[in-house]
């Protein structure tokens, strides 16, 4: 189930760098951690749904190339979103 528009912009909200700011990397890489977690729990349920792992494995890397090219970009951004998401180095 994908994320309700509601949650989007709270999301959203919470992580642009300006005002009106929907396509950071920060805020990709929260939307994508909040759908990855809402898989990971679907999963947990469903053990055998092969086509929503393979997905979430897709999801994982998108989020990964991003935190990689954030963190070329500006190291301390990267520190930042990885702090405020619960995220490893």
């Amino acid at each position: 189930m994908p994320l309700s528009p509601i949650q989007k912009q709270e999301i959203i909200k919470q992580f642009q760098t300006v005002e009106g700011d929907t396509g950071s990397p920060e805020v990709q890489i929260a939307l994508l951690t909040k759908r990855i977690d809402r898989l990971t729990e679907h999963l947990k349920a469903h053990l055998h749904d092969v086509h929503s792992r393979r997905g979430l494995l897709s999801m994982i890397a998108k989020r990964r190339r991003l935190i990689n090219f954030l963190a070329k970009v500006d190291k301390k951004r990267t520190l930042s979103i990885n702090k405020k998401l619960g995220l490893k180095e």
